[in-house]
C-alpha cells in the first residue's frame, strides 16, 4: 500500500472525522516548518505527509478508494468502488478511473487556522502586506493567530491561548443557601459574527443554587467571555459569597445560634425558642445547668449537605449567660446556702 496514512495520522482505521481534525491540528503544528528552523527540510516533508493523509482520510471518496486499493488507487492505477473500467488499469485507464489532485498543504493548515489566502501578501482578507510567519499576512489576522501559538518560551503550541477566567462574586443570604434559589444574571459582551464584524451580545444566565452550598463554590460558564480572534473567550465563573445574617452564623454544615439568658435560668432550667430559616419554630428544653461554655445540639436542623440533600448538619445553641451587677447581703447569704 506504500504509504500508511493512518499511520502518518497516528490514528486507527476506525478514526471518525473529529479523530482526524484532532490528529491533524496535533502533527501539524508539531512539524510546521516554522517551528523547525534547524531541521526545515525534514519538516516539510513531514508537514506535506501530514495534509496528504489528512487530505485523503477526511475525503470519504478519496478514503474509500485508498482502503481499498492503496495509493495505486489514488493514483488513477484503478477505477473508484462502482465505476466501470474503460480500457483497464494503468496510465491508459479511461475516464472512469480517478484522478488524486492533492490540496496544498499550506492550504489545508489555513483552513484550520481561519485564513482564506494565507500566503499572499494581501490575500482576500485586506491585510497588510507584510508578511508574517510562513508568509502569513500581518494584517487582519495573521499576528493575532500566531501570537496565540506561542508558549511563555517563546514557542508555539498546537492549541490557540484562552483568556484568563473572569471573576464575579455572588452574594446570597443565609436562607438561600440552605432552601436553595434560583438566580439570573444578565451579561454583555463582546462576540464576532460570521463576518468576522464584532456586535455585543446580552444574555441572561440562570444560576441554580443548590441547597447547602458554601462560601467559595464556584459556577462555571465556559467561554462567556468577549470573543476575539485568535483567542479562547475566557470562562466567567461566579463565586459563592455569603451574606451577613443577623441571627445565625454556619460552621461548615451546623448552624449557630447565641440566645442571651439570666444566671437563674442558668441554673434552673431553660426552654430555647428557635425559628428555623425556612421559617419554622422550634421549641428545646434544656434541663442541664447551663455553664458559659455549655453547647445545646439539636441533631439534623442545620445546613443540608449537599452531596447527602437528605442529611444535614447540626443546629448548635449556644448561651450569653448574664450575670447580676450586684447582690444584696440577703441574697449572697442565700445563694451559699443553696449552693453550698
Amino acid at each position: 500500500m506504500g504509504v500508511d496514512y493512518y499511520k502518518v495520522l497516528q490514528v486507527d482505521r476506525g478514526a471518525k472525522e473529529d479523530d482526524l481534525k484532532k490528529a491533524y491540528r496535533k502533527l501539524a503544528m508539531k512539524w510546521h516548518p516554522d517551528k523547525n528552523p534547524n531541521s526545515k527540510k525534514e519538516a516539510e516533508a513531514k508537514f506535506k505527509q501530514i495534509s496528504e493523509a489528512y487530505d485523503v482520510l477526511s475525503d470519504p471518496q478519496k478514503r474509500a478508494i485508498y482502503d481499498q486499493y492503496g495509493e495505486e488507487g489514488l493514483k488513477g492505477q484503478v477505477p473508484p468502488p462502482g465505476a466501470a473500467p474503460h480500457g483497464g488499469f494503468g496510465q491508459d485507464a479511461g475516464s472512469g478511473a480517478f484522478r488524486f489532485n492533492p490540496r496544498s498543504a499550506d492550504d489545508i493548515f489555513s483552513e484550520f487556522f481561519g485564513f482564506s489566502s494565507p500566503f499572499n501578501g494581501m490575500g482576500d482578507m485586506g491585510g497588510s502586506s507584510r508578511a508574517g510567519p510562513s508568509g502569513f499576512p500581518r494584517g487582519m489576522f495573521g499576528d493575532d493567530i500566531f501570537s496565540s501559538f506561542r508558549t511563555a518560551a517563546g514557542e508555539t503550541s498546537g492549541i490557540p491561548r484562552k483568556g484568563a477566567a473572569i471573576e464575579r462574586t455572588l452574594p446570597c443570604s443565609l436562607e438561600e443557601l440552605y432552601k436553595g434559589t434560583t438566580k439570573k444574571m444578565k451579561i454583555s459582551r463582546d462576540i464576532i459574527d460570521h463576518n468576522g464584524r464584532p456586535s455585543t451580545l446580552e444574555e441572561i444566565l440562570t444560576i441554580e443554587i443548590k441547597p447547602g452550598w458554601k462560601k467559595g463554590t464556584k459556577i462555571t460558564f465556559p467561554e462567556k467571555g468577549n470573543e476575539q480572534r485568535g483567542v479562547i473567550p475566557s470562562d466567567l465563573v461566579f463565586i459563592i459569597d455569603e451574606k451577613p445574617h443577623p441571627v445565625y452564623k454556619r460552621d461548615g454544615n451546623d448552624l449557630v445560634i447565641t440566645q442571651k439568658i439570666s444566671l437563674v435560668e442558668a441554673l434552673t432550667g431553660y426552654t430555647a425558642q428557635v425559628t428555623t430559616l425556612d421559617g419554622r419554630a422550634l421549641t428545646v428544653p434544656i434541663n442541664a445547668i447551663i455553664s458559659p461554655t455549655y453547647e445545646e445540639f439539636v441533631k439534623g436542623e442545620g445546613m443540608p449537605i449537599p452531596k447527602e440533600p437528605s442529611r444535614r448538619g447540626a443546629l448548635k445553641i449556644k448561651f450569653n449567660i448574664k450575670f447580676p451587677s450586684k447582690l444584696t447581703a440577703e441574697q449572697k447569704t442565700g445563694l451559699k446556702r443553696l449552693i453550698s
